[in-house]
Parts: C-alpha cells; structure tokens; sequence
C-alpha cells in the first residue's frame, strides 16, 4: 500500500489536534482551510484503519485455522475483505483535483435556437438552481438577459456550499461535469405544426475563488470599465441609472456584464467575481492542456463546443454522450434529480483517475 498513507494519517492527526486549539479560531479563514483539509483526510484515514483491522482480522483467521477448521472456512471471506478495502483505499488515494471542495460560478448562454434556445437555457437554469436547493445550497443570481418570451440569453449564478461539505459533495466536485453544449429536442411554443426542433445552450462551469485567494491578481490599468443602462426583457430599460457595468481585460479580451443589481458597486463587484473565474479557469485548462495534450477527460473535456447531453422532451428521455447513460424521467431531471446523471461522470473520471495512476505506477 502506499506509503503516503501513514502520512496522511499523521497529517489527519496533526489537524484535529489544532482545530481543537481555541487560539485557532480567531482567524476564521485559517479554520476554513483547516477545516476543509480534515475532512478530506477523513475517508482516507477511515478507509487506512479499515485495511488495518481486515488484515489484522485475517492473520488471526490463518493462525487459528492451524488448530480450529472452523476459522480454515472464514479465510477467503476475509480475504475478499481485505481486497476490498484494499481497493477503497487505493482509489481514494488517486490525486483528486485540487478545486473540488470550491464552489462555482455557472453560466448558461442561448445557443443556435433563437426564442427556443432561449426558452430552454431557463429551463437549464431552473434545473441547477432545484438541484441546488435538494443539496442545500446558496443561490446567488449574479446576471441574466432575458429573451422577448421570458427565456434568458445568458444568466451567471453562483452557487455555494453551507458550512464545509463532505469530500466529493462541493458545487464543483457535482457540476464541473456540466461544461459543454446541451441539446434539446421538443416542439418549440413558436412552432405551429407540431414539428419538433433541435436547438442548444451553452454551459460554462468555473470554479469560484475565495476572498483570501490571491492566485490571479489583476491591475487596474488591464481593466475597461464601461457603464450603461440595465435593460429586461424585449430591451425595454428596467433602471432610471446607469447601474450595468461591464469591464473588458484588455490582456486576454476577455468581457463580463452584469446587470442584475441597482447598484454600479455591487455589479461591479459580481462582474469581478465572474473575470477572476474566467481568468483562472482559463489558465488551469491551459497548463492542463501543456501538461498532457493526450489526456482528455471524456467527462471534464477542455472542448467546451462538445455537445455532451441531450434532452428529449418527447420521449421523456435523457442521453450523456459522454458516459453512455440514458433514462427517461426527463421531467424529474428538469426538476431537479440531476444526481444520477452527474453520478455516471463521477464514476467516469474516477475510473480514467485510477487507471491512469495505475499506468503511471508500473
């Protein structure tokens, strides 16, 4: 097994002992980061002591069973056992990714489509905001434009865990699978016939960065900063001031705008937010790309105009492209129940993980 392990448990052990310290809880940003690493450790340490007492359990089968048959019988129970927990352990300690305890900012744009795409990048919205709400998430809307029949052109919404969640229960460890094109087919409302369209939305996936981080700093002097005046549905203006902000980053190109709020201030702010994801989400997927050009995870692909979902109102059925999974309670999906479905890319990437820190080892 490897040899880290008994790190990590001297790690786990070092952790507790300072959290249990009240001195540490007067800065409370320095609790969160320990917080989070403790409860990352958690499992593998549990799933270590579990190989522990298997072995220890099946060494004392096989020295009993020299004078007892009887524990002759339990050895190749205990034998699967062992394997078992050996193989736990094994999978818990491939590298994970370093963001999955973060949460996310998700933007949703109208694709090919017209009205229809539209029409169904709210549906997409109002489906992560309900799965947001099962696992008791915040929702922030931090921007939206809608289209003239009430869909959104673009919205961005950040989405945040209460309190520190569980190793692999984080916004981004759930939905960084959702980044790429979604599909749907249905009988626009602007269809007269009954005719059945495919259209698209786009979804963009960003890890949100902490107050406290400082990995992307950005000068003021790389910055546009353009106000304007909100507008709602159909153009109309929804705001007697110029309120709108959008900033350009001159070095990249790269434009957010965001309306959402009365205030230039607080648009200015929630714009930031969303550079700063971008920025840093761009940079990671570039030294992703030069570290490995030929690993490309089927489930979290850089090619974000991959189409990886497809929504079959009619059939009332549902298809990764990815992961090969397919059901057809569409409608419960929509409302929410998305879990299976990002559970198949779970599972997905963890074997590509584990097959290729198995590569990497022989």
């Amino acid at each position: 097994m490897s040899e880290t392990t008994p790190d990590a448990v001297r790690e786990y052990a070092e952790l507790e002992a300072r959290l249990a310290d009240p001195a540490i809880h007067a800065d409370q940003t320095v609790v969160r980061t320990l917080t989070k690493r403790y409860a990352a450790l958690g499992p593998v340490v549990a799933a270590y002591r579990a190989v522990d007492v298997a072995r220890a359990d099946l060494e004392a089968a096989r020295e009993l069973a020299v004078e007892d048959a009887g524990f002759a019988a339990e050895v190749p129970t205990l034998e699967a056992v062992v394997d078992a927990a050996e193989d736990r352990l094994r999978t818990l300690l491939v590298p994970r990714d370093p963001d999955d305890d973060r949460d996310v900012i998700l933007e949703v744009k109208a694709g090919e489509g017209g009205e229809e795409s539209a029409l169904f990048a709210a549906d997409l919205v109002r489906m992560y905001v309900r799965y947001a709400e099962r696992r008791g998430w915040r929702v922030e809307v931090l921007d939206e434009t809608w289209s003239d029949l009430g869909g959104y052109k673009d919205a961005r919404i950040a989405l945040r865990a209460k309190g520190t969640p569980d190793p692999g229960d984080a916004p981004w460890a759930r939905l960084k699978y959702e980044g790429g094109v979604h599909r749907v087919q249905r009988v626009p409302v602007t269809e007269s016939q009954g005719r059945i369209h495919t259209s698209a939305a786009g979804v963009l996936v960003m890890p949100e960065l902490d107050e406290a981080d400082d990995e992307i700093e950005i000068a003021p002097a790389d910055l546009r900063i353009d106000v304007y005046r909100s507008s709602g549905p159909g153009g109309q203006s929804v705001n007697t001031t110029d309120s709108a902000v959008r900033i350009t980053h001159l070095p990249t190109g790269v434009v957010v705008s965001c309306q959402n709020e009365k205030s230039q201030l607080q648009n200015k702010e929630s714009a930031l937010r969303v550079l700063k994801a971008r920025l840093r989400q761009a940079a990671r997927e570039a030294a992703e790309a030069e570290a490995s050009a030929a690993r490309r995870s089927q489930v979290r692909t850089v090619d974000r105009s991959e189409r990886i979902r497809t929504y079959n109102f009619p059939e009332n059925r549902i298809a990764d492209h990815r992961t090969g999974f397919k059901a057809y309670n569409l409608d419960l999906v929509l409302g929410g129940e998305l879990d299976p479905v990002i559970q198949s890319c779970v599972d997905a990437d963890e074997a590509e993980r584990l097959a290729a820190a198995q590569g990497a080892g022989e």
